[in-house]
């Protein structure tokens, strides 16, 4: 993975997908995160997508993460060159949030130990223990 932002452009948005035209050698990983965050028209535009599909030509398909309202063509797309993450840990137990990590509950800050991507396989059934879940649970 390249330590530089990949970008490209907007090349067409459907709804709630949206295609973005990358060169052909640094085409964005599927489930890679790009974000959008520019300001149309003095509006400011900040989606999140994820790539789902490679389409060929340099181009991919990604599922927008929130509104395209004012979304258009041309926009800069930057590839994070990462999946989605979330936060994991202790601090996240009882903690309510959306898709993109953000704590959405009006609790604060949210003090973890580490962010895992939201496309992963699940542990192992023998790694899962009751009684740590259990105490987990009670300690809040």
């Amino acid at each position: 993975m390249s330590t530089t932002t990949k970008q490209g452009k907007v090349s067409q948005v459907i709804g709630s997908t949206f295609d973005a035209e990358f060169p052909e050698d640094s085409l964005p990983e599927i489930y890679n995160a790009l974000v959008i965050d520019e300001d149309v028209k003095g509006t400011r535009v900040t989606v999140t997508g994820e790539v789902q599909q490679h389409l060929g030509g340099g181009r991919v398909r990604c599922v927008a993460l929130g509104s395209t309202d004012g979304m258009r063509r041309g926009l800069t797309v930057n590839d994070t060159g990462k999946p989605l993450s979330v936060p994991v840990g202790t601090g996240t137990l009882g903690r309510v949030f959306n898709v993109l990590g953000d704590a959405i509950d009006g609790r604060g800050d949210v003090q973890f130990e580490d962010r895992w991507p939201i496309h992963r396989h699940p542990p192992a059934l023998e790694s899962l223990s009751s009684k740590t879940l259990l105490s987990s649970c009670t300690k809040h």
